[in-house]
């Protein structure tokens, strides 16, 4: 018969195995930015029914986050001109809830933060895509608007490296050119770089194009796309509306399906009175080791955004032109207008070639800000600017330099 003590002893493991999986499941489930495009060359009139539209397309593609291939697109409007054509694609190993999670953040952000007049976004995290436009995109295949990452931190034996990479990729590739029309179309491979490096590729099409144009979409980005960006760097990540392709020497995917805890049943417990007082006594200890747990789970999960941050962003518009290179360490209007006090003249240092400069305080370093930002428009040379001011603020917070 098992004692309590043995009870105890099988009781604390699964409970911290269960602590770990409700903290990774709460860690991964934070949406991690990485590039909005929205044009303003159309925009819509606030409180318009076009913008009515919209926001009716927004609610309708969270409400569809449940779907079993990661994928949804509609569109909400009859008459021309006022038509809003949408589609989310959640990353192919994804949780439901982190879909949701995702997709919730992304379409609040688009309207209130990144594109609050444009009729035509797109918006990128690690976990997902969300995408609108006045015109139909529905089973095409754009390789425009794009933008490649690249960690700003180079590997060992680069050409080694590369063709391990090229591999993986491809297999990675045919993985998800074979799927089944309508299906996920997703790979993923791990393959041993150094006895200390795995490396980790994913690939992943929109599952409304066929076969042919996944297929297309990952080789341009594979056996074109690394070389221009990525070559000879530990990470890389390119994004489009119709695929993309990710590698990194960490696991950035799930690499097994993560348990959904069950609940307790309703039935009476068996455990016996005895079992009980004899938990009781170790409860203080166990509570204060899951704090310890939950702290260094917090502290990892920040440790980790920080160096997942040090990475390059080359940006390519709809004419297939570089628009610029920044850092992706970015920071969007709102955190600007909050850093400086709304651009306030008390943190104003003078005027450069770009535009005001401002100060911000951040870890007692003074960060010079290039740009006011005053208009949120993208693109032109409002867009450069905003590029150049974003490329001197990720280089000054380099946590490398002195």
């Amino acid at each position: 018969m098992t004692t309590p003590s043995g009870y105890m002893n099988m009781a604390v493991p699964a409970v911290i195995i269960w602590l770990l999986i409700r903290l990774s499941i709460f860690s991964e489930a934070v949406p991690g930015y990485r590039h909005h495009e929205c044009p303003n060359t159309t925009t819509f009139t606030p409180n318009s029914i076009y913008q009515s539209n919209l926001n009716q397309l927004l609610s309708s593609l969270t409400s569809n986050s449940t779907r079993d291939t990661g994928f949804y697109n509609t569109s909400i409007g009859q008459d021309p001109g006022t038509v809003v054509y949408g589609s989310f694609l959640c990353r192919g190993d994804v949780t439901i809830y982190m879909c949701q999670e995702c997709l919730t953040t992304a379409a609040k952000d688009l309207v209130e933060t990144y594109c609050p007049i444009e009729k035509v976004a797109v918006i990128w995290y690690e976990q997902c895509m969300v995408r609108y436009s006045n015109e139909s995109f529905f089973g095409n295949m754009d390789q425009a608007p794009s933008v490649a990452l690249s960690n700003t931190h180079d590997i060992s034996e680069p050409a080694r490296f590369n063709q391990l990479l090229q591999v993986s990729m491809n297999d990675s590739r045919t993985k998800a050119v074979d799927a089944p029309t309508g299906a996920k179309r997703f790979g993923t491979k791990e393959a041993t770089f150094t006895s200390s490096d795995t490396l980790y590729t994913l690939v992943q099409c929109t599952p409304d194009l066929n076969s042919s144009d996944c297929d297309r979409c990952l080789r341009e980005m594979i056996f074109s796309g690394l070389m221009s960006c990525c070559y000879g760097k530990r990470g890389g990540n390119i994004l489009n509306t119709s695929c993309n392709i990710r590698y990194e020497i960490y696991p950035f995917y799930q690499l097994t399906a993560v348990p959904t805890p069950t609940p307790g049943s309703d039935g009476k417990s068996q455990i016996s009175t005895t079992l009980i007082i004899s938990i009781t006594a170790p409860i203080a200890s166990l509570l204060f080791l899951a704090s310890l747990l939950f702290l260094a789970s917090v502290a990892y999960y920040f440790l980790r955004i920080r160096a997942k941050d040090k990475y390059k962003a080359i940006l390519q518009g709809n004419d297939g032109t570089e628009i610029a290179t920044v850092e992706s360490l970015q920071f969007d209007l709102s955190t600007i207008k909050a850093a400086t006090n709304n651009f306030s003249n008390g943190n104003k240092l003078g005027e450069g070639g770009f535009g005001e400069v401002f100060k911000r305080m951040l870890m007692e370093v003074v960060l010079s800000l290039l740009d006011s930002l005053r208009n949120e428009a993208a693109g032109g040379d409002s867009g450069k600017k905003y590029a150049a001011g974003n490329a001197t603020i990720a280089i000054l917070c380099e946590p490398d330099l002195p």
